[in-house]
């Protein structure tokens, strides 16, 4: 009798307890990290849990109204995409609606204000020279800001500190008075109303905001009335400071020191934008011990302006040593610098917490924008709605999955245990693995992800058929349940690849080129699609293995869904011996 040969089926047969080890361990320590993390339900999406939908409307600018176009309206939208992403969104909606509105939807459980106002934020991003700055309501300019200590840095970029807990912005130079500070004031307006050499290609400044065609000198002298009226402190004076002034004009503006506390500035015309700005982003910088910080990458245009500006800014004293970073009127930060940075790229350094830092790069990254918009309304979203449509998916889903169990049980018989309980092991990995991603990822459960839930029932059922039907088809060729199980497993195994593969990857197709609700759908389906393969490797088979060596399912039960004759299996397999070949008895 032949010996039987050690192999790959030997081994895969002996083995099934360790495949059904590791998945259960599996589910036990996400289940664990479920629970530790304190995170036990998925993050629900803006049509499940309610929201904030904010409707922005573009604001056409004299003489320039054809910019409200499809192009520029599609950039807006990805833009503030990038934006709510910046801040770990997901599930947010951004979306044009008619001709120049633009619908954001931000699911509950953010920081809706702060979404606000980085997406309601709309206007362009300018670098400006600061020329004057004070505590809105204090007296005279501010006073000159000592440097910190330590040497400048060897960095061909160099670094922009932002310090304001060693600047006193909030007093004037007890060494100048008034009317000393209003010359330099002066002085500095005539300067930055004349185009400098190096930037002759940028449009001549008007003479003011207000374009009263005067001279330079009283031009000067109107902002410098109009500053010294600045009350930053009234939320009313501040939505209009700077309305209508261009890039290339000196302008007022507001914005919060590190106190907290309303500066009023004056800063002279923009010389770089936000399009200057190739990248920024929040960096906890360990190395120097300064924290967080904020680096910039600039465009080449954008770093030969930057390198030009901090230049010139170096040679003075504070505040006009400051470039003041504008986004909607606001100054955001003001940063001073003590060199020219030369390298395309710098560094903001100073008091930030992580947060704060996060919230300057995400601006410097996607201030940008092609058009300007207001704030047309800002309401809250209720779950109600979607929830009634959640409460019908899931009946329908439970229809669905009560279905597939009763023709399991018709059909199957005894196989639709190992079926229901795969079933029951893939619906733990999902359940356990979305909870965990809604804090790790912010992923958000919508209503399309519900039905890429239920459409993967299909699937991980299809993926059990397969198999189930191979392993019929080697009993109707006569072979007994546990061959059958091992040989049916490598032509199921291929069948169920191949199927798996090309669900992901449509699932993966439409991830990438949808946005909005459809990448919900999209994520879901290609989650599940993958965990099928895990279920029926690591649970389906291997508990299929250890169930073919069980009386019930191995002598073909009659309830076991094996059964040879109702089958109708051929006879079994025998070797037969080749016939002996006939002696010729005739004599010669």
């Amino acid at each position: 009798m032949a010996t039987p040969k050690k192999g790959r089926s030997a081994s895969a047969q002996s083995k099934p307890g360790r495949s059904l080890a590791l998945i259960l361990i599996a589910i036990a320590a996400l289940t664990g990290g479920m629970f530790a993390s304190g995170h036990t339900k998925p993050r629900l999406g803006i049509d499940l849990a309610g929201g904030t939908s904010i409707t922005l409307e573009a604001v056409p600018e004299a003489g320039n109204e054809a910019a409200i176009n499809k192009t520029n309206m599609d950039t807006a939208v990805s833009i503030m995409e990038r934006r709510v992403n910046g801040l770990g969104v997901s599930e947010a909606e951004v979306q044009t609606q008619g001709r120049d509105n633009i619908i954001v939807n931000i699911p509950k459980g953010t920081n809706s204000e702060q979404a606000r106002k980085q997406v309601g934020t709309t206007a362009k991003l300018y670098f400006r020279p600061v020329i004057a700055t004070e505590v809105s309501g204090g007296a005279g300019a501010a006073s000159p800001s000592p440097s910190p200590t330590g040497s400048p840095s060897d960095k061909p970029s160099g670094k922009a500190t932002d310090k304001p807990e060693a600047t006193d912005k909030g007093s004037a130079s007890p060494s100048a008075s008034p009317t000393t500070q209003g010359r330099a004031v002066t002085d500095a307006l005539k300067a930055d109303a004349t185009p400098s050499a190096s930037a002759s290609d940028k449009a001549k400044a008007s003479p003011s905001p207000s374009a009263s065609g005067g001279t330079a000198a009283d031009d000067a002298s109107k902002l410098q009335e109009q500053y010294a009226k600045l009350d930053c402190t009234n939320a009313k004076t501040r939505s209009a400071v700077g309305d209508g002034v261009k890039a290339s004009q000196p302008t007022l503006a507001c914005g919060k020191n590190s106190q907290g506390q309303w500066q009023k500035y004056i800063l002279g015309p923009a010389e770089v934008d936000g399009t200057d700005v190739d990248k920024a982003q929040a960096v906890l910088n360990t190395q120097t011990g300064a924290g967080w910080t904020v680096t910039m990458d600039f465009t080449d245009e954008g770093g030969k302006k930057f390198a030009d500006i901090t230049g010139k800014l170096a040679k003075n004293q504070s505040p006009q040593n400051q470039f003041a970073i504008v986004l909607d009127g606001d100054v955001v930060s003001d940063p001073y610098v003590r060199q020219a940075l030369t390298g395309g790229n710098a560094e903001i350094s100073g008091n930030f917490n992580q947060q704060s830092a996060q919230d300057l790069a995400n601006m410097l990254s996607y201030g940008a924008l092609p058009l300007t918009f207001r704030e047309d309304s800002v309401s809250t979203v209720t779950a109600a709605l979607g929830g009634d449509q959640l409460k019908a998916g899931l009946i329908a889903g439970a229809i669905g999955l009560a279905l597939v169990v009763i023709y399991l049980l018709l059909y199957y018989r005894g196989l639709a245990f190992i079926a229901i309980l795969s079933l029951l092991v893939s619906a733990a990995l999902t359940y356990t693995i979305m909870a965990l991603l809604g804090p790790t990822i912010n992923f958000a459960l919508n209503l399309p992800a519900v039905c890429g839930a239920i459409v993967a029932i299909g699937i991980t059922a299809d993926s059990f058929i397969v198999y189930f039907e191979r392993v019929r088809d080697e009993i109707r060729e006569g072979r007994s349940l546990r061959p059958a199980v091992e040989r049916a497993w490598p032509r199921a195994r291929r069948t169920i690849l191949v199927s798996d593969f090309v669900s992901f990857l449509a699932a993966a197709v439409l991830f990438i080129v949808t946005v909005g609700k459809v990448q919900g759908f999209a994520f879901t389906l290609g989650l599940t699609t993958l965990l099928d393969v895990v279920v029926v490797f690591l649970f389906t088979k291997p508990l299929l293995t250890l169930m073919a060596r069980r009386p019930f399912f191995a002598n073909g039960h009659k309830w076991s869904g094996l059964d040879p004759k109702s089958l109708g299996a051929k006879p079994p397999l025998r070797r037969t011996r080749r016939p002996a070949a006939p002696v010729d008895t005739k004599e010669a």
